[in-house]
């Protein structure tokens, strides 16, 4: 019990520190804008470290990819299993917002330009452009210093993957670089570490200064939200997993299936930590009847690529925004898009506790077109779901890897 606390200290913590800011915005209403400088230094302090953190952690990730022992049959099905379920997950998360509400504001355009102007970004009517150069600004620039800023960060992510493949092409004579990235890298890790130890000074002080301009109804939203999410990741993880379990072996699949997820299960909700659950579900999955190779292929790349939890999430954090700004998603290419931003910011959250979604939430915020200051509302959504999110990211891998083992080995593969 000790140990499960110490895990979710700092979300306990963080979470206290919003809950009385919230309340002091209701109490104190437009004189809860006294404090709002204390949340803006945390908004800035997040806004200076995001384009070393997407760069080095793109790049280092690249440099340590090394060629799984494994036959292409293998990672050809795991990359085909993995597709298939985050498009079932990104699905989900949208029935699920779609016809809900999350958060009712009276004005969403109002919120928008406040929080514009608290950025620093400038409102302007810009050129009608057509697809192919709205295209070519989003994934290009054309000076090497507009990749360090946050406008363009789609920009720097694909610089990134690049230089990251181009120091693997450089074999013995990358090592240099590649040693200074996973240094430079753990470096950046430990800033953030740092910055969130304020996390809950400043987005206590935000949400004191947010909900006094704006009204209870923002508080309201985040806890349909928390609700809402709860109950779709319950459902998710008995009726959805349990389905997969049937695919992959049948009755007797769901059976080895329920009789040894629950040790991954517990680890992931008392580590809120994909990463720190890969043991504990490696040998789960064992036990399921997964042959070892595919076991240890499957979760340590699911943990880094497929996240049922995080791509529901991702959703939630979208339509929120969605509600908040009052963003109209009336046709079809509006809809594909938001479900293609929610798959791709899935690929870009760190299977760590609180803070590792920062990149894939200024990931949304960037293609959706919304204010950077709007990153704190994102942070706060993603602290609330953190549990339930990672039981889902994790136990998503325990049952994709039968999944691989169904295709792999064969249906009688529970028999082998």
């Amino acid at each position: 019990m000790k140990k499960i606390f110490s895990n979710y200290k700092s979300t306990l913590i963080l979470l206290a520190a919003i809950i009385v800011g919230t309340i002091l915005g209701i109490v104190f209403q437009e004189k809860a804008a006294i404090l709002k400088p204390l949340g803006d230094i945390f908004i800035n302090l997040l806004l200076v470290i995001i384009i070393p953190l997407i760069f080095l952690t793109i790049t280092s990730s690249i440099t340590k990819m090394k060629t799984p022992k494994r036959l292409s049959k293998i990672i050809v099905t795991i990359i085909a299993v993995f597709v298939v379920t985050s498009i079932i997950a990104v699905l989900i998360g949208f029935a699920s917002t779609y016809f809900v509400k999350l958060v009712d504001t009276e004005d969403g355009e109002t919120i928008k330009q406040s929080l514009e102007v608290e950025s620093g970004e400038e409102v302007e009517e810009t050129e009608e452009m057509t697809i192919a150069e709205r295209t070519v600004n989003l994934l290009t620039v054309n000076d090497f210093a507009k990749l360090l800023s946050k406008d363009n960060i789609i920009a720097l992510l694909i610089f990134s993957i690049i230089f990251g493949i181009a120091v693997n092409m450089s074999g013995e004579k990358g090592e240099a670089v590649k040693t200074f990235l996973e240094s430079a890298n753990t470096v950046v890790g430990n800033i953030v570490k740092i910055i969130m130890y304020y996390a809950p000074i400043g987005l206590g002080c935000y949400f004191a200064a947010f909900v006094g301009s704006f009204g209870a109804s923002i508080a309201v939203g985040y806890l349909k939200t928390f609700i809402i999410y709860t109950v779709v990741a319950v459902a998710f993880y008995f009726i959805v997993y349990t389905f997969y379990a049937w695919v992959a072996g049948g009755t007797k699949g769901i059976k080895k299936f329920w009789q040894n997820v629950v040790p991954s299960t517990i680890t992931a909700l008392a580590t809120c930590s994909s990463a720190a659950s890969i043991p504990v579900n490696i040998d789960c999955t064992k036990k399921m009847g997964v042959s070892e190779d595919i076991a240890e292929t499957t979760i340590p790349l699911g943990t880094s690529f497929h996240k049922d939890g995080s791509i529901i999430g991702s959703m939630f954090k979208i339509m929120f925004l969605v509600c908040l700004f009052g963003t109209s998603l009336a046709t079809f290419g509006d809809v594909m898009g938001v479900l293609g931003i929610a798959l791709l910011a899935n690929l870009l959250v760190t299977a760590v506790p609180i803070g590792g979604g920062t990149i894939s939430e200024m990931l949304i915020i960037t293609m959706m077109g919304y204010p950077v200051a709007a990153l704190p509302i994102l942070t706060m959504i993603a602290t609330i779901i953190d549990a339930p999110a990672t039981m889902l990211n994790v136990t998503g891998d325990t049952v994709s890897s039968m999944l691989v083992a169904r295709v792999v080995d064969g249906k009688k593969w529970l028999e082998k």
